[in-house]
């Protein structure tokens, strides 16, 4: 806070509490906020909000744009703060996150208002969302990219609408040069709520105790372009002129409020671990290693396919196991961490890509990038190998991540990764809801089969067509925990089986359309199924 002999005057003094900062939030306004699951997020202003609307009923009508899923349903509520009838009138954002409360049970606040219709939602690709900020900051006509066609985010296949009420084409195709494109025109963004480590009494931000970046600073100059109020959520201020310039991220000409949370998680189960923030002597004894089951064995299969010395791009669920399995099974002793060169879509370069609610932000680290210009990484070709999850693959080549069932995760960075890279990899099991199995003396026995298939004749929604990208050159496997598969111009073949599985009884009839088995049949490595 300013004081005698500060040097800071009260009139540059931007520091207020959360329930003051919400207050600046009118009705009918367009709320931009960060956050990657627990990271980044500004989890007590938007609380704040929320309480704010729960007392008053104001503000309401709000429309609320998350580049990405914002809190897990955890200790930190993120876009569940706001979450709420009346207070939301729509979202757009990059993914959701459908993940039960393990306590409660219950599914988040911003889902049950997807699956129950009530509000305006709309999911577009994590590219687009980093992307258009961009076009706003800079006064432009929006985003202009080949990357979707085709997909759930072409007008054609829905236009990225997740429920009913949304109605309105927020998303176009368009003509240009002779060619077709998707245009994401650019709206204004009335107030933006970003998230750092440290501001000084005029705002100045710093990041050194968050792992990630992401958008904050394009967030900001784009609500700033918009002519609206930006509130930062820190947790200490400094004394002003007490950082380098090169520590200060964003400047305080871009910042109108401060709000200071001294006690708000970093992360998910992370308060103060300097593992996320830096190289880490030793670093396989830091990690978690996986529990016996199915997804250890997708992991070890699927490591298989890393190659040293290139950049391998990992995405959410179980395919972001793969390094925690080689770290396990000793690829990285020695210092051999530093042969590989491990990232996600959120800019955390080397280190391990770590899983669950903790994806995103690599332990040891040697670089960050942040989102916009992680996404220019990606489009531009510079993570020529890819490893994804996936829900459903169909008949025609078609992933789906984006729609299935009642869940609607939103595609996130897929699209824009899967089509990018050279060499794709799609883990998974091969069924799921409540599949069981078991590993012994070098091979998989099925104790339940998963009621679910995942093999579909056709998806419910195409987040990336993999048969465009095989005729392409892309190349194509999917590693289950019974089975590998090649994806080729002609369909989908068998080329891999593990051991103690029956073809006949344990695969064929699991799959929702014909494939092609190699002969001779291949044997998975025994060394996967080690307990």
């Amino acid at each position: 806070m300013a004081g005698k002999g500060s040097g800071v005057t009260d009139v540059m003094n931007k520091i207020c509490d959360a329930a003051t900062a919400a207050t600046m939030v009118r009705d009918g306004q367009s709320v931009a906020s960060t956050g990657i699951l627990g990271w980044l997020t500004p989890d007590v202003v938007l609380e704040a909000i929320g309480e704010r609307f729960e007392a008053t009923g104001s503000p309401a009508g709000l429309t609320f744009y998350f580049p990405c899923v914002t809190g897990d349903n955890l200790g930190i509520g993120g876009m569940d703060h706001v979450a709420k009838k009346g207070l939301m009138r729509r979202v757009v954002a990059g993914s959701f996150t459908n993940l039960r409360n393990p306590v409660s049970g219950e599914r988040p606040a911003m889902m049950e208002l997807i699956r129950n219709d009530l509000v305006e939602a709309y999911c577009w690709p994590i590219a687009a969302t980093m992307h258009w900020l961009r076009e706003v900051a800079r006064r432009g006509p929006g985003y202009l990219t080949r990357v979707g066609l085709g997909t759930y985010i072409d007008p054609r296949h829905g236009g990225g609408k997740f429920t009913r009420l949304a109605q309105d084409d927020l998303v176009e195709l368009v003509d240009f040069r002779g060619e077709q494109y998707l245009f994401y025109p650019s709206w204004p963004l009335d107030v933006g709520i970003i998230r750092a480590s440290s501001a000084d009494p005029a705002g100045n931000l710093s990041f050194e105790d968050q792992p990630l970046v992401s958008c904050a600073l394009s967030m900001a100059l784009a609500v700033k372009a918009s002519g609206g109020t930006v509130i930062a959520q820190v947790a200490q201020v400094v004394r002003r002129g007490s950082r380098t310039a090169r520590e200060v991220h964003i400047p305080g000409t871009l910042v109108d409020h401060v709000v200071v949370a001294p006690d708000a998680p970093v992360g998910t189960d992370v308060q103060d671990d300097l593992g996320f923030l830096r190289v880490m002597p030793n670093l396989p004894r830091w990690l978690p290693r996986l529990p016996t089951g199915a997804a250890k064995v997708i992991a070890r299969r699927a490591a298989q396919e890393i190659r040293p010395g290139e950049t391998s791009i990992l995405g959410f669920g179980g395919s972001s196991q793969a390094v925690l399995a080689m770290a396990e099974d000793g690829a990285f002793d020695g210092g051999r961490i530093f042969d590989y060169a491990f990232t996600t879509e959120h800019g955390s370069h080397g280190g391990a890509v770590m899983a669950g609610l903790q994806f995103a932000a690599n332990y040891g680290p040697e670089a960050l990038l942040d989102g916009p210009s992680q996404f220019d990484l990606i489009d531009g070709g510079g993570c020529p190998f890819a490893l994804l999850a996936f829900a459903e693959l169909d008949a025609d080549g078609n992933v789906n991540v984006s729609r299935f069932g009642p869940a609607t995760p939103g595609g996130g960075g897929f699209t824009s990764i899967a089509a990018a890279a050279r060499r794709l990899v799609l883990a998974g099991t091969l069924t799921t809801g409540g599949l069981t199995v078991d590993y012994r003396d070098g091979g998989l026995h099925i104790l339940r089969e998963g009621a679910i298939k995942k093999f579909v004749p056709a998806v419910d929604a195409i987040t990336y067509a993999a048969r465009n990208g095989v005729h392409n050159g892309q190349t194509v496997r999917i590693v289950t925990e019974r089975a590998v598969f090649e994806l080729t111009t002609d369909g989908l073949t068998l080329i891999e089986i593990a051991p103690g599985i029956d073809l006949r009884r344990d695969i064929l009839p699991q799959l929702g359309f014909p494939i092609t088995v190699a002969d001779p049949l291949p044997t998975m490595d025994q060394a996967h199924f080690r307990p």
